[in-house]
């Protein structure tokens, strides 16, 4: 492939551009802020699934305690009643009275069993109520970090943004007067490895980083100067300059 000289110079120009373009673009992605968010977004379904677990066993419990304390007012209900009777000597007959005294003394260990299992519930309840705020509040702080991180993410990809835009900018000027044949040679390379173009400086390819052996430089002394060179090891447009020690 021919390609005039200078416009083969302007391919370093633009690899520059393109380069620039390529770190920012890397820069974009890889913020930490994006990484610690994940992290935390993937933490945070756990603590989210503990705290919808939490919240059934509270209610769960809340409806058994309110089971529970109906339980116990309705049997205390039946002691006032039949203490009232007796209280009230409505019932003369002993052997009603003797049975009623036997009911009364039933209706107190019902109470107090009652009373008991109540007491547990409550105790159940409370230790799950502190579960679910423990985790509530574990799952908001995580949120407040997330949008906190997220804030700082959003700051630096619009600043970097910027950078892109202005540096895209560049890139329409840098390409002005290289034929479309060079242009998608240098595209096809630079797509493989990011790298279209590298300077032949002090006979070292700046694209993989090794020194010309004696054979290919004399090669490329030989080769016209509007002969486009490639590098024989990454196959990379190999661009002459005045200090490519030739």
């Amino acid at each position: 492939m021919k390609a005039d000289p200078h416009a083969q110079l302007k391919l370093l120009d633009l690899q520059k551009v393109d380069a620039r373009l390529d770190q920012l673009r890397h820069q974009r992605r890889a913020l930490p802020e994006i990484a610690r968010i994940a992290e935390l977004e993937t933490g945070r379904g756990d603590v989210d699934d503990r705290l919808r677990d939490a919240r059934i066993v509270v209610d769960d419990l809340s409806a058994e305690q309110r089971k529970a304390d109906a339980d116990v007012e309705q049997v205390k209900a039946r002691r006032v009643r039949d203490r009232e009777r007796m209280d009230s000597g409505a019932i003369t007959n002993p052997k009603d009275l003797e049975r009623m005294q036997h009911e009364l003394a039933s209706l107190e260990r019902r109470v107090s069993t009652l009373e008991d299992a109540e007491l547990e519930i409550m105790e159940r309840l409370e230790e799950a109520q502190a579960t679910h705020d423990r985790l509530a509040a574990q799952l908001a702080e995580t949120d407040a970090q997330v949008a906190e991180l997220a804030a700082v993410r959003d700051t630096r990809w619009a600043e970097i943004d910027e950078q892109i835009s202005a540096t895209e900018a560049e890139r329409a000027p840098a390409t002005e007067g290289i034929p479309e044949d060079l242009m998608a040679l240098y595209e096809r390379l630079r797509a493989k490895s990011g790298i279209g173009a590298a300077e032949l400086r002090a006979r070292q390819c700046g694209g993989c980083n090794i020194t010309i052996d004696a054979a290919e430089l004399g090669q490329i002394r030989k080769a016209p100067a509007d002969e486009v060179v490639r590098c024989e090891e990454c196959q990379r447009i190999l661009v002459r300059t005045s200090e490519s020690g030739l």
